[in-house]
């Protein structure tokens, strides 16, 4: 608690019990509270100040602030001035002719000064192709940063907004190793599969980045879910992709189509059986794949079910 000694003749906060003016504050609890006879005076008080707290001066300089943070998926970062539409001035007076002239030409230069059309485009595709999937905010930052990079280097020259767009939510997926399959990213992109996929290749070679391929055991939690399946037949389903990556029959397949044929296995298994096209509608592979690779894995891992 923090002492506030309130004045009574400023007419300020006076406890209407005992008529003391001393006055306690509890940040934690957000009430005051009368220090001579401990009546809570008022509760639920709004906290006014910072989120955050500093020790030092120089500490308390650095994290003051004002504004909302900045973000790459803006052109600007959320930092650019706008000059108003207004013809008035600061104090309602009505401009000269001349003088809107002047601002109307200081307005066009400063639109175009501060936001490259390219980079403006690429990162409203970016935020609408993002907001479609669902793709979190550090993801999407992080597939602004890429754009931004290929922006920087002139990737983007000779390949449609759109692909380039969908190659950075993509990539930035695979980065923070939350499965999404191209096919899904290409769904909701204005370009075709073909130019999304030389995009890809085009900033995995140039941005010389890690990108790290995700593994069929990521898609299933996810391809489960959307299924309806419990977490026993999700645990059954990782049981037996272990399995196949320890005999080595993982090697240079799919892993959409890996995942999709163990839930199959695995929910026949756990008396939860869900059709071969269910599955290959949610994970974004044919049927043919579906069946190919869980007589695959049956055959090598010696496992019996009944179709």
């Amino acid at each position: 608690m923090t002492e506030d000694v309130v004045n009574k003749k400023e007419g300020v906060m006076v406890c209407p019990e005992c008529g003391s003016t001393t006055i306690l504050f509890d940040p934690a609890r957000g009430e005051h509270v009368c220090a001579s006879c401990g009546l809570v005076i008022s509760e639920h008080v709004v906290d006014t100040g910072p989120e955050w707290r500093a020790f030092t001066h120089e500490e308390l300089e650095k994290r003051s602030r004002t504004g909302a943070p900045t973000s790459y998926r803006f052109a600007d970062k959320g930092l650019s001035t706008t000059i108003s539409w207004s013809d008035r001035d600061a104090h309602g007076r009505k401009l000269s002719p001349s003088r809107r002239a002047q601002i109307y030409r200081l307005r066009r230069w400063n639109i175009r000064t501060t936001v490259r059309r390219s980079l403006a485009d690429g990162l409203i595709e970016l935020s609408r192709i993002a907001s479609q999937m669902g793709i979190p905010n550090d993801v999407s930052e992080t597939a602004a940063l890429l754009y931004r990079k290929a922006v920087e280097k002139r990737l983007t020259r000779g390949h449609p907004v759109s692909a380039m767009a969908a190659a950075a939510v993509y990539l930035a997926c695979r980065i923070h190793k939350i499965p999404r399959p191209l096919d899904e990213v290409v769904a909701q992109a204005k370009s075709d599969r073909k130019d999304v996929s030389k995009c890809v290749r085009v900033l995995i070679r140039r941005l010389k980045q890690e990108f790290p391929r995700p593994t069929a055991i990521n898609f299933i939690p996810r391809f489960a879910a959307e299924l309806g399946l419990s977490t026993r037949t999700q645990r059954r389903a990782i049981e037996i992709m272990k399995k196949a990556q320890e005999a080595g029959i993982t090697a240079g397949k799919d892993p959409s189509g890996l995942a999709a044929a163990t839930i199959y296995i695995a929910s026949i298994l756990e008396g939860e059986r869900r059709t071969q096209r269910q599955i290959a509608e949610v994970a974004h592979v044919t049927e043919v794949t579906v069946r190919n690779r869980y007589k695959e894995l049956c055959k090598k891992l010696g496992i019996k079910i009944k179709v």
